[in-house]
């Protein structure tokens, strides 16, 4: 189960960095979709400090840097943030799954979306190692 959280935090982290280089470079966003902003800036900045810091604590639980006590509880409370986060933008977006603008989605669900299904799979993962006492 470390193994699977740690591979989908890399993945978050990859999505969530390819997304804020192209918004940071050019000044537009990945994949042509609306850019939702956070505070000012865009929310793909605070998704990829959140994947970060789930990878960080989700590569110290797989490498055995930290014990489980201490990383888990980590990685639940980030994934959960990242759950509200995106899903708030996911909800905002909805709309536009079930209007013309759907097939713009070049990935077939807007980002924010995949970013939920992301931080739902860690948080999932990782309750599933918390209540797992053979593995270690």
């Amino acid at each position: 189960m470390r193994k699977i959280i740690f591979g989908l935090s890399m993945a978050g982290l990859l999505f969530a960095g390819y997304m804020s280089g192209v918004k940071f470079f050019t000044q537009t966003c990945a994949f042509s979709e609306p850019c939702p902003l956070f505070l000012g800036y865009p929310a793909c900045y605070f998704g990829l400090a959140m994947f970060a810091v789930l990878a960080i604590f989700s590569g110290r639980l797989l490498f055995s840097k930290t014990t489980q006590a201490r990383a888990l509880p980590a990685i639940l409370a980030f994934s959960l943030a990242g759950i509200l986060f995106a899903g708030y933008f996911s909800v905002r977006e909805l709309p536009l799954l079930f209007s013309q603008d759907f097939g713009t989605y070049v990935l077939g669900l807007p980002t924010c979306t995949l970013g939920l299904i992301f931080y739902v799979l860690i948080f999932i993962a990782a309750s599933r190692q918390r209540f797992d006492k053979g593995e270690k």
